[in-house]
């Protein structure tokens, strides 16, 4: 038996949470059948949620708000620091899942499950934190600014980051004393279903979490026309987070919205070379380049333009690419068929617009969904890779002249989420974090993700923040209290 088939036989057996109980197939349920991208082989059927579940699980969202709010912050950080140490002990069949139901490699999916443990950990510190204040009054008076948990939230999790992307989603929410009704990606759900279990194998109450699988469309219109729901929280593309704005508008819900970017690279010619190319490879194929903080537009100072071409295509020479579980693989499939299909279709579009394919720029073999890491030069304005994300393993090169030049470029497109710049100059580092527009910026690291740090975007990348105390602010309502 392989190592693939092995851990494919221990995939967990898929279903919800509502209310308490975990819900499977069968009876006439919907189901939605799970692969390995690595082979496009059934993993398992997920069952998916009806009009009737939903229902339930705003009830128990309801329910479990009003208990939870209720209870003390000691109990929140201990479920939360419970959670993180479960995490931390299953690591292994965790990422194994991960691997086997997102592709990503098993030394990825083994990272991000230690990172969503750091963060739940972080959080069950940080709950003790919400702070109001006293004003001051003449005496007799008294007023205070107190801040509550906003109420139950629903939260929309990409397949990206399987682990981490629901921890995000559940952290911050359950130290403010929110309940969540959580929907990840069908893609990827033994994941998520692990977070969910650590959570509650570690004392979380039935009904402060909701676990649902279902049609996007048919679970954000249901959840978000409930006013029991208090907040949206949603990652994943503009064009999908415009549209749950506009549902969630019509009850004036708070959100937190997470979307898309098209990260520029500014490689100034003082850069040092050889750390610099070092760094955007390991960052640009990490998880098949499916990253919504991926280094894609990179912009090189002429001087250094085809050093930074050969260097960056030798390295890129030396990815290796295969199932996810193999340890002889860095980058593993796509996630899904529609990548390499949308792929093919970015890199015949820049070509045709003058483009040069310095490697990659095809599938790879005939079974699951592999792409090769692709390297696209002096690709034009007019190219739509240079103006939507491609969200895979290619990287689009293009020279400039001036400090100006690079910044105008950077800043053309109405998306805001990550920026990187590479350069030995302190002031100019200094001038290009601050002329660029965009929610989070990196000078001479990749790095940007952390527990202690906010994670937003501005302009058309979204608002509000995950992580940080400014994810847990998020999930939390002012209330003025006077009195005489």
């Amino acid at each position: 038996m392989t190592e693939t088939s092995s851990a494919a036989s221990r995939y967990p057996r898929l279903g919800m949470h509502i209310d308490g109980e975990w819900l499977y197939g069968g009876g006439g349920r919907r189901v939605h059948r799970v692969v390995n991208p690595a082979n496009g082989q059934t993993l398992g059927e997920l069952p998916l949620a009806d009009a009737a579940d939903l229902d339930r699980a705003l009830a128990a969202a309801e329910k479990g708000f009003r208990e939870w709010r209720r209870t003390s912050v000691d109990k929140r950080a201990a479920v939360l620091k419970g959670a993180a140490q479960l995490l931390r002990e299953r690591v292994e069949d965790i990422a194994r899942n991960a691997t086997l139901e997102e592709g990503k490699t098993f030394k990825e999916a083994r990272i991000e499950t230690l990172a969503c443990a750091g963060l739940l950990e972080f959080y069950a510190e940080e709950c003790r934190r919400i702070y109001g204040r006293v004003l001051v009054r003449p005496t007799g008076m008294r007023s205070l600014v107190m801040q509550e948990p906003v109420g139950p939230v629903a939260a929309f999790a990409p397949w990206n980051f399987p682990v981490h992307n629901p921890g995000r989603k559940l952290g911050a929410p359950v130290a403010a004393g929110c309940s969540v009704i959580l929907k990840p990606a069908e893609e990827a759900p033994a994941s998520a279903m692990a977070v969910v279990q650590a959570l509650l194998d570690a004392g979380l109450p039935p009904g402060v979490v909701q676990l649902v699988f279902g049609v996007p469309d048919e679970v954000s219109r249901h959840l978000l026309a409930s006013p029991i729901v208090r907040k949206l929280s949603f990652t994943g593309s503009t064009v999908v987070g415009k549209h749950l704005m506009a549902l969630a508008a019509q009850t004036m819900k708070r959100t937190t919205m997470e979307l898309g970017g098209h990260a520029p690279v500014i490689v100034f010619d003082d850069c040092d070379l050889e750390r610099t190319v070092e760094t955007l490879a390991l960052a640009k194929f990490r998880n098949a380049g499916q990253v919504c903080v991926s280094p894609t537009r990179f912009y090189v100072q002429e001087g250094i333009y085809e050093r930074f071409l050969e260097a960056f295509r030798a390295r890129m020479a030396k990815v290796s690419v295969g199932d996810g579980l193999l340890p002889t693989s860095n980058m593993g499939p796509m996630a899904n068929p529609r990548r390499p299909q949308a792929l093919e279709a970015f890199v015949q579009d820049a070509l045709s617009h003058g483009a040069r394919l310095l490697g990659g720029g095809e599938r790879m073999g005939d079974v699951g969904f592999f792409w090769r890491p692709t390297l696209l030069a002096d690709v034009p304005v007019t190219a739509r890779i240079m103006n939507e994300e491609p969200f895979g393993p290619v990287a689009v090169v293009a020279p400039f002249k001036t400090f100006d030049e690079a910044v105008e470029q950077a800043n053309r497109l109405p998306y805001g989420l990550a920026a990187f710049a590479f350069t030995e100059n302190g002031r100019q580092a200094n001038l290009i974090a601050d002329a660029i527009e965009s929610g989070m910026v990196g000078i001479n690291t990749t790095a940007l993700a952390a527990p202690d740090a906010p994670f937003q975007g501005v302009k058309e990348s979204g608002h509000g923040s995950e992580d940080g105390p400014e994810g847990l602010a998020a999930c939390l309502v002012t209330k003025t209290i006077h009195q005489a």
